[in-house]
């Protein structure tokens, strides 16, 4: 903040305020006010302080304090909520949840979907093993609204895949062979928190679900 005197008894001096961006500046503000004053106070009558621009400086000044004490709340307020997520996320362990997505844990030869489709359809259900490559294709026939999916693990060439993730990909056609949207969901039990994403990440064994996925929560007992 410069406050240049324009009084010729004074001379022409200029003087620099300089403030933090992290720490108070309540005294840096009495300064300026300080400073503010002995050059009206000392302004030559024939070439008076520009009133304009002394208030310009002033409202400047006042809006910077403003601006700071708004970041420092909206700290405060961040750190809270953060605080705040993370108790949640701990408190979702021991509880078997439900979660939009398409990729679930084949263990004892059992893996399950929730598939929703907004009218009967005819679907073929891909499924793919955590490198992509397919392991079985299965044609379903679907209701409309909610239904569970359940595979045994068995793989297109009849032998049981191994315990881990897999992925379902759904094409889903009705009786005129329209094509339409399925979506997925997938349950497991939680029995732990992953925070080093931007949101908290629950895990299922090595299964990933970002907390904002989560649909329903059945706790523990």
């Amino acid at each position: 903040m410069a406050v240049s005197g324009t009084g010729s008894s004074t001379g022409t001096t200029t003087t620099t305020s300089t403030v933090s961006g992290g720490s108070p500046i309540a005294g840096n503000f009495d300064q300026f006010l300080t400073l503010l004053t002995t050059q009206l106070r000392n302004q030559s009558p024939l070439d008076p302080l520009d009133t304009n621009q002394f208030t310009a400086q002033l409202v400047q000044f006042a809006g910077v304090e403003q601006q700071l004490q708004t970041n420092q709340t909206l700290a405060s307020l961040l750190s809270l909520s953060a605080a705040g997520t993370a108790t949640n996320a701990v408190g979702f362990i021991g509880s078997t949840i439900t979660a939009d997505g398409a990729t679930t844990r084949l263990e004892s030869d059992k893996a399950e979907w929730q598939i929703n489709v907004p009218r009967a359809a005819t679907a073929t259900i891909t499924i793919k093993n955590a490198n992509g490559s397919i392991v079985q294709t299965l044609t379903k026939t679907l209701t409309a609204g909610d239904q569970t999916f359940t595979w045994d693990g068995t793989t297109s060439t009849a032998q049981k895949a191994e315990p881990g993730e897999y992925t379902v990909t759904i094409d889903a056609r009705d009786v005129a062979g329209q094509a339409m949207t399925a979506t997925t969901k997938i349950s497991g039990l939680v029995d732990g928190v992953d925070f080093t994403g931007s949101i908290p990440t629950l895990k299922i064994g090595s299964l990933s679900v970002p907390i904002d996925q989560v649909k329903s929560v059945v706790r523990g007992k």
